[in-house]
This record gives C-alpha cells, sequence and structure tokens, in this order.
C-alpha cells in the first residue's frame, strides 16, 4: 500500500447519519490498520457550536457503539490527536472566512484538503458555492477535492444543472462522486474475475449467455427514510446508480489498463450503447411496486402507505425492475435484467449469468425433466461469493444428471474483512478516481432510466404492491422474453427454481 501524503479530511454533516454509521467508524478502522497519513487532521462541521474535547468524546461514544468488541484504547489515542471540530451555522457566512484563515494559515493544518459532502444533496451547491466565494477551491498551496454522496440529481436535467454549478468552482478532477456499492470488495471483483482469468472470457458474449441479472433486495422498510424515499424511489436510489455500475462491470470491453480514465472511459462506452427506451416501450421494460402489509423474521410489519411520512395516496415505487439490451458487438440481443425492491424475502445483492443450452440436446431420451442450463453467480451481500452450476451425472446404473454447484470462497481465514467506504476514503485522499464515477457516467444513466420516471411521474392513479416479504409483486414475468427464464432468488441450487408467479 502507498504511503500517502499528509491531509486535511473536512467532513460537512459531520453529526449526521452516514458520518456516525459509516465515516468515522471507517477513519477508525484505517488508524488501526496504520495506514492514515502522519499528521492528517480530521475536521468536523457541524451546524451546533461544540468545543473539540465535546466533539471528541462524542467520537469516542461512536467508535464503542460500532465496535463494541473491536475499541481499542490506544489506538484511539493517537485516533483522537487527529479531530478537530469547525461550527457552521446556517446563515453564518463568516464561518467560511474563519474557515479559511485555519485551513491557510494555521501550520498544523496540511495544505491538501478533502472536502467531503456528508450532507443532504440539496446543500451540495449551497456549500460549494461557500467554500468557492472564500477561494478555498483554489488549488494554490495544495490540492483540494470534494467528495459528493448519491443521489447526483433526480433526473437528467437536474444533475446536468447541479454539474454547472461545480463547474464553477471546480474542475472534474477535484470531483469525486462516491458510489460505495461499487467499492465493495465482491463488485471488484468482478473486474478480477473477468481480467485475470483466461477461462470465461472467450465465453463472455451473445454467442453463449442467454441473460444476465442483477439484484439487491431488502427486507427493511423506509424507516425514518420516507422524506427522502418519497422524492426518490427505488429506480433512482438504486438502479440509476448502483445497479447501472454493475451493469457496465459486468458488460464492458476489457480496459487499456486500469487506470482510473481507462476504466471509467470503457463503463461510459458501454452505458452509451444502451438501446434507449421510448416512453411508448415503457410498460413492456419496466415494472414497478409497493410494498403492502406483511411479515418479515415472522413479525408483522406494515405497508409503504402506513410508515410515517409518506403520503395515503403516494405511488412511489418500493420496487422497480427493468429490462435493457446493450446494442454492440459483444452484447447485441442478450437482455439485462435488473430489479431492487424493499421489505423483500431477503437481504441479497447478487449477478446472476445464465449461458445458453447446449445446441443438441443428446440426453432428452434419459432426461425425465427439462434441460437446466449453467450459471455463473457472484455474490455481493450478504455472501461474498463465486459460483458456477452445471451438470454431472447421477452415481448409478441409468445416465441421470443433477445439477450441482462449484463454490468458490474469495476470503481465507483470518483475512481482514473492510467497508467498502474505508477504501473508498483511501482512494479519495490519494487522488485516485478509479472506483468513482465520472460525470459522462452519471449523465448517461440518468438517460436510460429518464423516460421510465416521466411515464411513472404520469401515472399516478394506480400502482402494483406486493406483501412485504414476498419477492415482489406479480406480474414481472412480463419482461422475461420466453417462458423458461426466471428470476433467480438464490445463489443455492435447491431455491434457485422458477419464482411463484
Amino acid at each position: 500500500m502507498k504511503t500517502l501524503a499528509p491531509c486535511t479530511l473536512m467532513i460537512f454533516g459531520a453529526n449526521g447519519n452516514l458520518s456516525r454509521l459509516k465515516l468515522i467508524p471507517a477513519l477508525f478502522r484505517l488508524e488501526q490498520a496504520n495506514v492514515l497519513p502522519e499528521k492528517m487532521v480530521i475536521l468536523s462541521a457541524g451546524l451546533e457550536e461544540r468545543s473539540r474535547d465535546e466533539w471528541v468524546g462524542e467520537v469516542e461514544g461512536i467508535i464503542k457503539a460500532k465496535y463494541p468488541k473491536g475499541y481499542d484504547k490506544a489506538t484511539f489515542e493517537k485516533f483522537k490527536t487527529r479531530h478537530q471540530y469547525h461550527a457552521t451555522p446556517i446563515g453564518d457566512a463568516e464561518s467560511y472566512n474563519r474557515l479559511k484563515v485555519l485551513l491557510d494559515e494555521d501550520a498544523n493544518y496540511p495544505t491538501d484538503v478533502v472536502f467531503y459532502m456528508a450532507v443532504r444533496p440539496s446543500e451540495f451547491p449551497v456549500i460549494i458555492d461557500a467554500l468557492g466565494n472564500v477561494g478555498l477551491l483554489k488549488q494554490t498551496a495544495g490540492t483540494r477535492r470534494v467528495v459528493i454522496e448519491k443521489p447526483f440529481g433526480y433526473d437528467l436535467l437536474s444533475a446536468q444543472s447541479l454539474q454547472k454549478s461545480l463547474y464553477k468552482h471546480l474542475n472534474e478532477p477535484q470531483i469525486f462522486r462516491i458510489d460505495h456499492y461499487v467499492g465493495k470488495g465482491t463488485v471488484q471483483n468482478v473486474m478480477v474475475f473477468r481480467f485475470a482469468n483466461m477461462l470465461l472470457e472467450p465465453l463472455w458474449n451473445r454467442h453463449y449467455i442467454d441473460h444476465v441479472q442483477i439484484t439487491h433486495s431488502e427486507n427493511l422498510g423506509v424507516g425514518g427514510r420516507a422524506d427522502y424515499y418519497e422524492g426518490s424511489g427505488a429506480l433512482r436510489d438504486m438502479i440509476q446508480s448502483h445497479l447501472m455500475q454493475l451493469l457496465a462491470l459486468v458488460a464492458m470491453e476489457p480496459p487499456v489498463s486500469l487506470a482510473a480514465e481507462h476504466l471509467r472511459d470503457e463503463k461510459v462506452k458501454v452505458l452509451k450503447t444502451i438501446r434507449p427506451i421510448s416512453q411508448s416501450a415503457v410498460h413492456a421494460h419496466a415494472f414497478r411496486g409497493q410494498y403492502a402489509s406483511g411479515t418479515i423474521d415472522g413479525k408483522p410489519v406494515p405497508g409503504y402507505l402506513e410508515e410515517t411520512g409518506v403520503a395515503s395516496d403516494s405511488t412511489t415505487e418500493t420496487y422497480a425492475a427493468m429490462k435493457v439490451f446493450i446494442d454492440n458487438w459483444r452484447w447485441s440481443g442478450v437482455p439485462f435484467y435488473l430489479r431492487t425492491g424493499k421489505r423483500m424475502a431477503e437481504n441479497a445483492s447478487a449477478i446472476m449469468i445464465r449461458f445458453k443450452n447446449p445446441p443438441q440436446d443428446l440426453l432428452r431420451a434419459t432426461r425425465h425433466e427439462p434441460p437446466r442450463p449453467n450459471w455463473i453467480m457472484l455474490g455481493i451481500q450478504p455472501d461474498d461469493c463465486l459460483k458456477m452450476e452445471i451438470q454431472v451425472k447421477i452415481p448409478g446404473l441409468e445416465l441421470q444428471t443433477r445439477t450441482i454447484s462449484l463454490d468458490a470462497t474469495y476470503r481465507k481465514e483470518g483475512e481482514d474483512e473492510y467497508d467498502a467506504y474505508e477504501g473508498l476514503l483511501l482512494d479519495a485522499m490519494e487522488g485516485d478516481h478509479s472506483l468513482f464515477l465520472r460525470f459522462d457516467e452519471v449523465e448517461w444513466s440518468w438517460r436510460v432510466v429518464d423516460p421510465i420516471l416521466k411515464v411513472w411521474a404520469m401515472e399516478r392513479d394506480f400502482i402494483n404492491t406486493y406483501s412485504a416479504g414476498s419477492w415482489g409483486p406479480r406480474g414481472t414475468y412480463r419482461l422475461f422474453d420466453r417462458e423458461d427464464q426466471f428470476w433467480r432468488h438464490s445463489l443455492n441450487v435447491k431455491g434457485g427454481d422458477l419464482e411463484a408467479y
């Protein structure tokens, strides 16, 4: 691992959920791993006035709550020396002038600064404008970088408008659009699996692959995020960002190198070649639903309309599925199915790749059931694994077959497991854009889903529902092209059969 230059990491929204649940614990884990740069400063910004000692006490409480068994007093003593606090009350323009003096004139603060926007998306332009107006984004004495969380815009037009406002003070290399989903180890392993192994690359095309499924399901509801979710929905929240990134990694051509721009160039090429969905074709390519009351883990749970903060007539989708085609030489005619949903049967994320059946079925006379295809499956969460399904002969006198699963576990016993944010924070400090999104990636992802959003926005009279604890609404089968295609619900051989509807 490279030795990083000292930097100041400033977290706006330091007292919010993202900072408390992800960023501060991730930085503590990096401290434990002894990879944070010497003399690095973590400057937390919040609306409230706090002394440094008060904030350090809160940070210690955050770490103890996150790692009740992994709290190490000696590590925290070193960790706390990095922390400082700066108040930025609403309407206090002078707070940014004070911040400029602090960062420019105090020798204790490294001149390379990473500003992390752990705030609501509506606050991105306001804060960046304030930083730019006092000159804190100019790269005179050191580098200045800004990390922005999703969602990046609400639709294509708002994303373009937001980008225009950022370009007033920043250039593209200064902007790090974070997608923590892409930072997960298994997601990165898609690239390793494809480009470090010769075994499957000759088969990775339309001649051998029948279709690809990318699924992210959750058994959680909206919880306390109803105000955000009412303005977002499943299509914006998951498919436009996370699942489109997975599609790009699965479908992209081998890059010239693993350099950031080469990787991002190939992902953009894939997104550009996705066949546009006209508004008249939306119903043939997309399906939405909303969870009703049901049972999760044996306990009754309310429906979406009964959640606090949700309008009684809301047609916000909590389930979204879509079919896209990539019109290029490698993938022409191969459907890619993407789906996501809340209050579903399991918490699971996976990429399922189904291969075509052999051109001639030599065993049709001896088999008592339809032929079963080969699958390659990459589990992302909670099962971090690679599985391959093939057919073998059942021991005995007759020539009968069954499906077996070849299972590979990436992680060996004793190997450390890191959260996606830990690696992404290091990348941002180093200036490595490989796992961050360039604006044209964001823009082309919006172009894919924009027609669907427009049609759904006009159709406010009805939305399909599904029971909490199920695998989604009835009728999603209509997205498939043939009767022998179906949603794959499980990574295991047993349970991977046809869905119930």
